[in-house]
């Protein structure tokens, strides 16, 4: 070749620092891999074989019995009632969910002994409502008083009417 690029004529396989010609490794191990292939290829078709292999039980002895009702037994039926020897009605003054129970069943209990606790969200919430309410009711009545004041004042000047300051006074 002149003047230009040198192919290279076979591929080098590199493995770490060892270069082997692909062309040559492969043409030199064709024929040592043939025999093994062919032994693979038989072992794996034997394996496919369709043979059924027998096994067989292993029986066990058991002790067999028959269940019968014994001469024996007695069967004795009763009509009744099951009542409490003790009964309490209970009545709560307010309503409420319980988050709390302070006593078990049939422990016994004194006149007095706090048995459960109810959650006081609601009668929280109900207290502030009533506090609101009261607070508003009080406003109510400063505003009243200071429009009857207003209305005897401008009565005494006489720029109101004596309807007018009754009509304050009554509200």
């Amino acid at each position: 070749m002149t003047g230009g690029v040198r192919r290279a004529s076979t591929i080098h396989l590199q493995f770490g620092s060892t270069q082997v010609p692909l062309s040559k490794s492969i043409m030199n191990r064709l024929p040592a891999i043939r025999p093994a292939l062919v032994v693979v290829a038989a072992l794996g078709l034997a394996g496919c074989s369709q043979e059924k292999v027998e096994v067989k039980d292993i029986v066990r002895p058991v002790k067999v019995v028959e269940i019968a009702k014994a001469n024996d037994t007695r069967e004795l039926s009763y009509s009744g009632s099951v009542r409490a020897r003790t009964e309490m009605n209970l009545g709560f003054r307010i309503n409420g969910k319980i988050t709390e129970r302070l006593v078990d069943i049939g422990q016994r209990v004194k006149p007095g002994d706090v048995l459960a606790r109810i959650d006081p969200a609601d009668y929280e919430l109900s207290v502030k409502s009533a506090e609101a309410s009261l607070e508003a009711a009080e406003r109510q009545v400063e505003t009243t008083g200071l429009a009857r004041r207003r209305a005897e004042q401008l009565f005494a000047r006489t720029f109101a009417s004596k309807s007018q300051l009754e009509q304050a006074t009554l509200s």
